[in-house]
């Protein structure tokens, strides 16, 4: 007979919006062991499961910290309740916590404050008090019945007046009948029970007791503050997306350039500061997917993007909003393990701004090999393609545009964009293969600008900081000969350095926020070096943080308008580092939003 062996969920804390599958282990009649479903359309030896899920409701309310999700909380700002910051917000698990949060949580009500002070309300009276006592007034604690009659999920009550089951002081609501359920905001500060039972296929009645499993308490998804659009070229524009999800007007677009950090890096050794719950890719995928749509960029240039992650997920989820997609996954002379979980480069565009015009694959190791027959002695052919050969890629995609190029002379004419999306080799002391790539890529993008009177953008994950050779090459178009990259050359591959070149106009997209007439730009321009003109750092982890991450754009033909903010390492600093239960990758997100410039007749 069909029976159940082990029951039990990958992720030890549930998210609202993400998934859980519970993982069952079930012996068969011939006492074989399987993991598969057996579901009542296909039932097995004349049985088949049957799944229900339960939330579990105490009679004594629990409200959620919002700084460590996994506790309850005891505390609740009261400024944060006058302020009518979001309520999940408000709570914390201890004095201490609320205390070490306070120069974060402060900016909940400066923010607050400022949206108040546009209206002329009620500013001294929220939080007069806040700044009396110097880290804000807290409530009374919330274990008492008397604090927590008001306790709700925005405007939905957490307690449904339904009742399916009660147990010792306990209410169980049946939420779902499917092996898989998705937490949702009701169920936050709630146990959840997974209940699974064998039944005969024929009476419809189970057959031996069910077995069960206990999540622990379902946590809100944390929700990070909205980054804003930047505008840097003196237009007076809105800084906010509208309700069409982006500020672009009919003659610019938008593109976002974001190295999402592949599942198969993801693990706790590298990350150990990271909760669990939040490295896990149910949850990651989910707050990815939400930060990216979020920004409603017309492209979107992602990078350690994994093969089946691309199949599976984002090229259908990113299907629905409107998206069509483009990948091309890096090769694997080099990597070892299942080909499912190679990562590549994906890029999207909206099928309502672009249309696709054609799609260039660069293969490093494929220009390693015809470098080697070449240029390399015959005795070093093996050790240049064991240096050589990385598996990295390019992804170059050209698109039409279908909105209007307002002030150009010939407005009837094709307006054509070239993308590069790649991510250059990650391994520091092989500076001469990041040099070599780089070049190796620019020289495929000067073949398409001769054959094409054509915008480019160049963007990308280049695991090179800020005034290193590659970035050197990108931005100033050479290679001072005396770098001290160019000393790291085992294999002669970078000489003449003089051969270092390209002719390509190329400017990186976030100097702007240095060279910007726009007002209000002092914030980010902190946020800048300002030797280099690039932000202070696009990867942040524990052991690193700087700039890797790149979109360049050919200035005789686009223009800045705006730029997405870029984040403060303090606001980060108080999760560790990146990834975090807030930002999902260790890597951020950039965004900029050009203008095409009308261009003379040849």
């Amino acid at each position: 007979m069909l029976g159940v062996l082990r029951v039990h969920l990958p992720s030890d804390i549930p998210i609202v919006g993400c998934e859980l599958t519970p993982y069952l282990l079930l012996r068969r009649r011939d006492n074989t062991v399987s993991p598969d479903d057996v579901p009542e359309s296909a039932p097995l030896d004349g049985h088949f499961l049957r799944y229900k899920w339960y939330r579990i409701q105490s009679d004594k309310k629990v409200a959620v910290c919002s700084v460590h999700p996994s506790e309850q909380a005891t505390l609740q700002c009261l400024g944060c309740v006058k302020a009518k910051i979001p309520v999940a917000k408000s709570y914390h698990c201890s004095p201490k916590c609320f205390s070490d949060a306070w120069q974060h949580h402060r900016v909940l009500h400066d923010r607050a404050a400022s949206a108040v002070n546009e209206n002329g309300n009620e500013e001294e009276e929220i939080f007069g008090r806040f700044n009396s006592t110097g880290s804000g007034v807290i409530n009374a604690s919330l274990t008492g019945s008397a604090s927590s009659t008001s306790l709700t999920n925005g405007s939905t009550p957490l307690y449904p007046a339904a009742v399916t089951q009660r147990s010792g002081g306990e209410t169980w609501f049946e939420v779902g009948r499917s092996k898989t359920y998705t937490p949702t905001a009701d169920d936050i500060g709630h146990v959840l029970k997974f209940e699974c039972v064998v039944v005969d296929a024929e009476t419809k009645q189970p057959v031996g007791h069910p077995n069960t499993i206990l999540t622990s308490r379902v946590i809100p998804a944390p929700s990070p503050s909205p980054r804003r659009l930047i505008p840097v070229s003196g237009a007076d524009m809105m800084g906010h997306l509208d309700s069409d999800g982006r500020i672009s007007s009919s003659g610019t677009f938008t593109v976002l350039s974001y190295n999402i950090l592949s599942d198969s890096y993801a693990n706790s050794e590298l990350y150990s500061y990271c909760p669990s719950w939040a490295l896990s890719w149910p949850y990651r995928r989910q707050n990815l997917l939400r930060e990216i749509v979020g920004y409603r960029a017309d492209i979107v240039c992602l990078q350690e993007v994994q093969s089946d992650h691309f199949e599976e997920f984002f090229a259908p989820e990113l299907d629905k909003h409107g998206y069509q997609a483009l990948y091309k996954r890096k090769t694997n002379e080099v990597y070892s393990g299942s080909t499912h979980t190679i990562d590549g480069c994906a890029t999207f565009f909206r099928r309502d701004r672009f249309s696709h015009v054609k799609k260039y694959e660069v293969e490093f190791n494929k220009a390693a090999q015809s470098l080697t027959e070449v240029a390399v002695q015959s005795t070093q052919k093996k050790a240049a393609l064991n240096r050589l050969v990385k598996d990295n890629v390019a992804l170059i995609v050209v698109l039409e545009a279908k909105f209007s190029n307002q002030g150009a002379d010939n407005p009837g004419k094709r307006q054509l964009l070239c993308v590069a999306n790649t991510h250059v080799n990650v391994q520091q002391e092989l500076k001469d293969v990041k040099i070599w790539q780089v070049h190796t890529l620019l020289k495929g993008l000067e073949k398409i600008a001769a054959s094409a009177d054509i915008p480019m953008l160049v963007c990308g994950d280049f695991s090179s900081t800020p005034g290193s050779a590659p970035h050197s090459l990108l931005a100033m178009g050479k290679v001072d000969p005396l770098h001290p990259d160019l000393l790291v050359d085992p294999l002669a591959i970078l000489r003449p350095h003089s051969k270092l070149t390209h002719q390509l106009p190329l400017v990186s997209a976030y100097s702007s926020f240095v060279r910007g007439v726009s007002l209000g730009l002092d914030q980010q321009r902190r946020r800048m070096d300002q030797n280099t003109n690039e932000p202070l750092f696009t990867n942040c982890t524990r052991d690193f943080i700087g700039t890797q991450d790149y979109i360049f754009y050919t200035a005789d033909s686009l223009t800045v308008e705006s730029l997405l903010e870029l984040l403060d390492e303090d606001s980060l600093r108080k999760d560790t580092a990146l990834p975090s239960p807030e930002w999902s990758s260790d890597h951020i997100a950039l965004l900029a939003e050009f203008r095409c410039m009308p261009r003379p007749r040849r």
